[in-house]
């Protein structure tokens, strides 16, 4: 069978503008994954502000980003599993579960006084494990309910739903923060994640659903598709084996990982500093306009690339996204005019939420049934966890030569790296066109 870089849309149909919420389905998740996400983010802004005050220890504040990230990156591909061999939407709902005791314990312990450093490492640990386990299972079941042929839609429009939660969530934590306090205002939290939890309860879509559909159809046990045990850290490795030969998983895996471990997202920790160099004395309008600049561009995206269903998954097209996203970055790093690392970030946050949306899509599109959710979870693994590193290549180089030149050789190295793996593809790819050509005659 050919590979192809881009999926074929049937008929030579016209994409819908927003595809993926005409379905009822996902319009109910879109709004239940907004909500969660808005919870996660409420939880951070209270949880850190007490943690601060209470500690006033950056170690702890260290740790809070790693507890956050080294999840995704060991145990993504063993919750893909958990997905491929259960129902997704009891695993979300467990991931659910993980975020509301979590919530409830730390109103707790603000209520009661008695919050001590063990307790936050162990919260601050189980919250991650929450995120690690909600995130593969998600893509499988938006993947479910809205189908191949509109899944970048639905990647897309769930990535626009977290932008939402991540745009919502502070000014909201704040909120509850300043009118009835951090006990009480984490513990509200906790009930934000209800609806999505129960929604999923009785949703309709997942394997396990659509097995049970065909039972009571047919009358009896149908034939299920062999699920592969869960082996362990093994996974892992046979996983990456077992789609070592497909270009476009591998390349679009590699690439994901490597703008995570190189920039990420660090240079968000690094923004007071760069907002001071931009003349912000002091965490004012300039230095907000900074943070959300890049989630306002990733909502423009989402919104804009939607209506007209532009920017069909292309492995060739995400490639050139992130070039482009690093010649933002690079000059962001560098420019000494405000409005103009405003425009930089806008225009990144558009272009991030689009190529993390293709690639995801082109993964998911080409994952085996069976290791489906394995493979989410060796992308996840590698798109998420490896943000566990970018402090070092962005902070830990910032204190050596400035975070304007660690920022801005990131993004350069990181250019470098994307051609390479972009020149790798393209030779791989016409090998295969001409093995095939070969065979064909």
């Amino acid at each position: 069978m050919t590979q192809t870089d881009s999926p074929v849309q049937p008929g030579g149909k016209t994409p819908k503008s927003f595809a993926a919420l005409h379905h009822k389905g996902f319009r109910a998740y879109f709004i239940g994954a907004a909500l969660a996400m808005m919870a996660d983010n409420i939880e951070h802004v209270i949880s850190y502000w007490v943690i601060f005050e209470k500690f006033k220890s950056p170690a702890l504040a260290g740790f809070a980003v790693v507890a956050h990230w080294v999840p995704f990156l060991l145990f993504s591909i063993h919750a893909g599993a958990l997905a491929d061999k259960f129902d997704p939407r009891r695993v979300i709902q467990l991931g659910m579960l993980f975020f509301i005791i979590v919530s409830l314990a730390w109103g707790f312990l603000f209520y009661s006084d008695t919050l001590e450093m063990w307790h936050a490492i162990v919260l601050l640990v189980i919250h991650g494990l929450a995120g690690a386990l909600w995130a593969p299972a998600a893509y499988m079941l938006v993947h479910d309910i809205v189908g191949g042929e509109e899944l970048q839609s639905g990647v897309r429009l769930t990535a626009t739903s977290r932008t939402l939660g991540v745009l919502l969530g502070p000014a909201i934590g704040g909120g509850l923060l300043l009118l009835v306090g951090p006990a009480w205002g984490i513990i509200i939290n906790a009930a934000i994640y209800l609806p999505f939890t129960i929604w999923l309860w009785k949703a309709p879509y997942g394997p396990a659903y659509r097995h049970k559909q065909l039972e009571t159809q047919h009358g009896g046990i149908q034939n299920k598709l062999p699920t592969r045990a869960i082996r362990g850290f093994s996974d892992i490795v046979q996983t990456f084996k077992d789609v070592a030969s497909n270009r476009v998983i591998i390349s679009m895996t590699v690439l994901a990982g490597a703008v995570s471990l190189f920039v990420g997202n660090a240079y968000q920790a690094q923004m007071p500093e760069f907002a001071s160099d931009l003349g912000a004395t002091e965490a004012t309008f300039r230095y907000t306009a900074l943070l959300t600049a890049g989630a306002a561009g990733a909502l423009a995206a989402g919104i804009i690339l939607e209506i007209r269903s532009l920017m069909l998954p292309q492995a060739r097209t995400a490639f050139i996204q992130v070039l482009l996203w690093c010649c933002l970055i690079a000059g962001f790093a560098l420019t000494n005019s405000f409005y103009l690392a405003l425009i930089f970030l806008f225009f990144a946050g558009f272009l991030e939420l689009s190529f993390n949306s293709m690639t995801q899509t082109l993964v998911q599109l080409r994952a085996p049934d069976q290791i489906r959710g394995r493979v989410i979870g060796l992308f996840t693994s590698s798109s998420l966890g490896l943000k566990t590193f970018s402090g070092i290549t962005v902070g830990f180089g910032g204190s050596y030569i400035g975070i304007h030149s660690s920022l801005s050789y990131s993004a350069i190295t990181l250019f470098l790296i994307t051609i390479l793996l972009f020149t790798y593809s393209t030779i791989k790819k016409r090998n295969e066109i001409t093995i095939q050509t070969k065979y064909s005659r």
